[in-house]
């Protein structure tokens, strides 16, 4: 009975996130039930709105329903104790990619659906919600996560500051927030440094 407990819920889902592929949930069909209800809730959104907003209603969908894929079968192979926790992040984000892949692969051959690699990398990223915190803890998925954004922040602006000088048009903001980066980035560096034991 708790081999069953344990292994089902996994399962079930990955079952359920693969019946999201079919017709019934395509953007039409959604998109018929969520445009009216946020034309009514917010009266004042342009169409143009509203298809936005549907459409990252929809991505967020993506990486919840990932991120709980993720998070079932992380438990599952913890539970077992028969796989090592490195291991374990390892098969579930191997399963969330998988899983993505097929649902993808399910969608090319449903008229109403078109198939998508970023929506593979949206998944996987829902994945690595729940995988990361739960190998590294929290606190250290935080800072990999802060770290991480940062470095992007700062090379994104980098590289937009670039394209807005070639422009001959004004950096705006970036010329406050890539400094900002940079600054941060070494504070953090110098944080953990001094962290680190002599």
């Amino acid at each position: 009975m708790s081999r069953l407990a344990t292994w089902l819920p996994p399962v079930v889902w990955t079952a359920v996130v693969l019946s999201f592929s079919s017709d019934t949930f395509s953007a039409d069909n959604t998109g018929s039930v969520l445009a009216p209800l946020l034309a009514w809730l917010l009266p004042g959104l342009a169409p143009s709105t509203i298809e936005m907003i549907h459409g990252l209603i929809r991505k967020s969908a993506h990486v919840t329903e990932y991120a709980v894929l993720a998070a079932l079968w992380w438990r599952a192979f913890a539970r077992g104790g028969a796989v090592r926790p490195g291991l374990a992040a390892w098969l579930t984000l191997l399963i969330g990619v998988a899983v993505a892949a097929a649902d993808e692969a399910h969608q090319a051959m449903v008229p109403s659906r078109t198939a998508s690699i970023r929506d593979v990398v949206i998944d996987t990223a829902g994945v690595l919600l729940a995988v990361l915190p739960a190998r590294l803890g929290w606190a250290r998925a935080v800072d990999l996560a802060t770290g991480a954004l940062l470095w992007v922040g700062l090379a994104g602006g980098l590289a937009a500051l670039a394209l807005a000088l070639a422009a001959g048009v004004s950096g705006g903001m970036l010329w406050f927030t890539v400094p900002a980066a940079a600054v941060v980035l070494v504070y953090r560096r110098k944080r953990l440094a001094e962290r680190r034991p002599s």
